[in-house]
C-alpha cells in the first residue's frame, strides 16, 4: 500500500489500488481517516460562510481557483478542501483525488459516485454522510460550471 503524505499527488487509481489490498471494512474506514489526516488544514480566511457546503451534517469547505488553461481553453481547476470531521475529511480528499487540477469540463464528466461506489463506500456510508457526499460533489460540479461561464 502506498503512504499517504501528499494526498494531492495521489491519483484515484492508487487510492483505489490501496482499498482493493483491504479486505476489512475497519481497515478502509481507518485508511479514509488517513487520508483525511494527510490532506493540508484549509487556513481559518477560508473557512468562510461562502466556501462551507450546504446539505452536510459536518461541517464542510471547498474552494477552487483557476490555475491555467487547458489545450481546450477550458480553465483547469485546482480545489483545497477540509472539514471538521476526520471521515468526512478524508472523502473529502478521496473526492479531491478525482478532480484534482484537470479542466472545468474533465470536472463534469467525473463521476464521483460510481467512484465511491468502486471503493464499496457508498454502501457504507449512512445516508446523513452520503447526503454531504453529494453535496459535495455537486458543489465542485457547481464551480466547474461557473469556471467555464468565466465567473
Amino acid at each position: 500500500m502506498s503512504a499517504v503524505t501528499d494526498v494531492w499527488a495521489m491519483a484515484f487509481e492508487d487510492l483505489r489500488a490501496d482499498f482493493d489490498l483491504l479486505d476489512e471494512w475497519e481497515d478502509k474506514y481507518r485508511y479514509v481517516m488517513d487520508l483525511g489526516k494527510a490532506l493540508p488544514e484549509l487556513p481559518q480566511e477560508l473557512r468562510t460562510e461562502q466556501t462551507k457546503v450546504r446539505g452536510c451534517a459536518s461541517q464542510v469547505w471547498l474552494v477552487s481557483r483557476v490555475t491555467g488553461r487547458a489545450d481546450d481553453g477550458s480553465p483547469v481547476l485546482h480545489f483545497d478542501g477540509d472539514s471538521d470531521a476526520h471521515l468526512v475529511k478524508g472523502l473529502v480528499a478521496i473526492l479531491l483525488s478525482l478532480v484534482q487540477d484537470k479542466s472545468a469540463r474533465e470536472v463534469l464528466q467525473v463521476d464521483a459516485a460510481a467512484a465511491f461506489a468502486v471503493l464499496g463506500l457508498k454502501e457504507h456510508l449512512t445516508p446523513q454522510r452520503s447526503n454531504g457526499l453529494a453535496s459535495m460533489i455537486g458543489r465542485i460540479r457547481q464551480d466547474a460550471s461557473e469556471a467555464l461561464r468565466g465567473r
